[in-house]
């Protein structure tokens, strides 16, 4: 009753909002990660709403904030390469930024709409897939690691990238649904550069993952808060930062970063080349670096954040600290502590070969229950042709 009496006052409200019906109001189409805004949701800013007021009393123009979500580089790339749907805001990884930067599809970006610019950490600027800081602010940063649920996994076996691999949770392992980060933990797990463009080394990691097929529950991205929240799954490779976010409605999730190496990566803002509205764009860039919406941002993603006014903001790492007592460790370990290496963008024959090899996995995953009961079938067919051919010569034989 409650609901219908709060959906009822909003249709009453709803003429008299700053957008009512009727008024023009200019679209930015923001096409971000999942959970990755501080969004109202339990009591938390929301900050595409205070956009959109910011904008109105600063330019005195109506935006209305159109934000929607993806689930991987690869899907938010495939998506802008078909020219669909025009974006006026994606946030991509490094090792994608690279690659969109050598396909034209980014715009530069003007500076002078972003002052708040200067609060980036120097060591987070002029990385490798953006050196001439040019088409990127990086926006959240992070590393890999695994997730165990402390009930179903003996503290024995945590062994580097191997508990993956490890029988004794056949069934309860989940596997990242993306081909960077699957064959990524493939080959750190063996020592294989995770840059490579050899085919052998590429096959071999194509190989492990096909041998763990038979232990996976599901290949999942978002999917996983859900199944390793409510305790379903007991293994998962994932971001550091999403471990918090479980932690915090199942403590009896732990993390560790295994010793072979893992993936560190940026993921920063940037405007497509096919942007309709370029310079609000960069403006809502510059808003999300104000420093009351970058902490607010930093404490909902529970990511890494780049900008030196959230670390150094004191009511961020007690905030941090609550949800978990080594958060602050786990987000921001010094320096040289772990081996890690960022995902590059590979040449495209190296790319394409690493996708197929991707597309055959889960091709063979969709349909291996069928392909063993025909292939069983066409056995039994050449063994029963063959049996006959026996049995007519037999015939022939004894009649002439």
């Amino acid at each position: 009753m409650k609901k219908l009496i709060a959906f009822f006052c909003l249709l009453l409200l709803l003429p008299f909002s700053s957008f009512e019906a009727g008024a023009a109001a200019v679209t930015l189409n923001v096409y971000n990660w999942g959970e990755y805004i501080s969004d109202g949701s339990e009591d938390s800013l929301n900050v595409n709403r205070e956009f959109e007021k910011y904008y109105l009393e600063t330019y005195g123009e109506k935006v209305r904030v159109n934000y929607t979500t993806y689930a991987s580089n690869e899907d938010m790339y495939n998506k802008l390469k078909t020219g669909a749907t025009s974006y006026d805001i994606v946030v991509p990884s490094d090792y994608m930024i690279e690659r969109m930067i050598r396909e034209d599809m980014l715009r530069p970006l003007n500076f002078d709409n972003i002052p708040n610019y200067k609060y980036i950490a120097p060591q987070y600027r002029g990385l490798f897939y953006d050196p001439d800081e040019t088409y990127s602010v990086p926006y959240a940063f992070g590393m890999v690691g695994i997730i165990y649920n402390t009930t179903m996994v003996d503290e024995a076996d945590l062994d580097g990238w191997d508990l993956m691999w490890n029988e004794k949770y056949k069934g309860g392992i989940l596997q990242f649904n993306n081909p960077r980060d699957a064959l990524g933990t493939a080959m750190y797990r063996r020592g294989i550069d995770v840059n490579t463009t050899d085919r052998a080394a590429l096959d071999r990691a194509a190989m492990d993952l096909i041998e763990q097929k038979p232990l996976i529950q599901s290949y999942v991205m978002d999917e996983i808060f859900n199944k390793m929240k409510n305790g379903s799954a007991a293994v998962a490779a994932y971001y550091a930062g999403d471990f918090l976010t479980m932690y915090e409605d199942n403590e009896d999730l732990a993390f560790y970063y295994p010793a072979e190496g893992t993936n560190v990566f940026m993921d920063a803002v940037c405007i497509p080349a096919s942007s309709a509205h370029p310079d609000i764009a960069e403006r809502y860039i510059d808003f999300l670096m104000r420093e009351e919406i970058a902490v607010a941002n930093a404490e909902y993603i529970y990511y890494a954040s780049p900008h030196t006014l959230v670390t150094e903001n004191e009511e961020y790492v007690e905030y941090m600290t609550d949800i978990h007592e080594d958060a602050m460790e786990i987000l921001y370990p010094p320096d040289g502590k772990y081996k890690t290496s960022y995902y590059q963008n590979l040449p495209a024959d190296a790319l394409a070969y690493s996708n197929a090899l991707w597309e055959n996995l889960k091709l063979a995953n969709s349909i291996e229950p069928w392909i063993y009961v025909v292939s069983i079938t066409i056995v039994a067919g050449v063994v029963l042709l063959l049996l006959l051919k026996f049995i007519n010569k037999k015939r022939m034989e004894k009649y002439y």
